[in-house]
């Protein structure tokens, strides 16, 4: 209902940019809730609820309903022109590719991931020894700790007096007392994480050198927009060391996968092509050698 009420409100600027061509009588009915007719073409409500993002309001949904018409209408009729200008059959050659690839690179997905089996270990740590120069850190990591605290808050001085211990006691103390008023609190004392995920979350000037602002200053707290910034560094991986195993491990794994399903791939292909020619289903009549 939200997309009816929507084309109610929004009615007349879409009749403004929307191209309903002239219908003759012998032409196609359009369908009852089309929104856009073009040379016998339809866009429907149905389409277009069906793409709307969930979650959008009024102002925004009438919005997207116009900007997505105006492509849906512009996409046809520089298909239309084009259609004259170039060669079709060319197109529609290279969109039986594509097809065709498609439908190879989702089945030799799905084949390769109902047998793959999890990469050991040792494999994944000889891989990361044999390439350290894979791993060369392009910004700094760093473990501590980091708190975004409601201005005020009771629990605040002593966040500020448990953020800097590294007693265990005072680490429990500081995960029950974050609780109250803290709106954003990760302990990473025991991981490396990439120094961008500070940068995203802390709104302070770092300056145009990270690695210089981590040499100079491991900590911060300081106010702004109504609430308090507590940052504590405790280790730091500069630019150009190498990253961790432990933060180097999931790149491993993607890249032996990606290496493991490409040779799959084309194992499958090789077979299916045997098989085909063995069942008699595939007879080569020329040298494709």
């Amino acid at each position: 209902m939200r997309i009816i009420k929507t084309f109610t409100a929004m009615a007349a600027s879409m009749a403004a940019i929307c191209i309903l061509a002239a219908c003759s009588e012998g032409a196609p009915k359009a369908p009852a809730d089309a929104l856009v007719v073009l040379n016998g073409q339809s866009l429907t409500r149905a389409e277009l609820d069906a793409n709307m993002p969930a979650g959008l309001n009024a102002d925004d949904s009438a919005r997207y309903a116009r900007a997505y018409a105006r492509q849906w209408i512009d996409a046809r009729l520089a298909s239309e022109i084009a259609s004259r200008e170039i060669d079709m059959e060319a197109i529609d050659r290279m969109v039986e590719q594509y097809r065709n690839d498609l439908i190879m690179f989702e089945y030799g997905k799905r084949m390769y991931d109902a047998q793959a089996q999890p990469i050991p270990e040792d494999s994944l740590v000889a891989y990361y020894e044999a390439h350290p120069d894979e791993f060369v850190l392009s910004r700094p990591m760093v473990k501590g700790v980091y708190l975004k605290v409601i201005d005020g808050a009771k629990s605040l001085p002593t966040l500020r007096r448990l953020y800097h211990s590294h007693k265990d006691s005072d680490i429990d103390n500081l995960d029950k007392s974050q609780l109250d008023g803290a709106v954003h609190y990760d302990y990473f004392r025991d991981k490396w994480i990439d120094w961008e995920q500070i940068e995203q979350r802390v709104p302070y000037d770092f300056g145009p050198s990270a690695d210089a602002f981590l040499r100079q200053k491991k900590n911060l707290d300081f106010s702004q927009g109504g609430f308090t910034y507590l940052l504590d560094i405790t280790d730091v991986l500069s630019t150009g060391q190498t990253m961790p195993y432990e933060a180097a491990r999931q790149q491993i794994i993607d890249r032996l996968q990606f290496a493991e399903r490409r040779a799959y791939s084309l194992q499958l292909k090789k077979d299916l092509y045997d098989k085909a020619i063995n069942d008699g289903q595939l007879s080569i009549l020329c040298d494709l050698d």
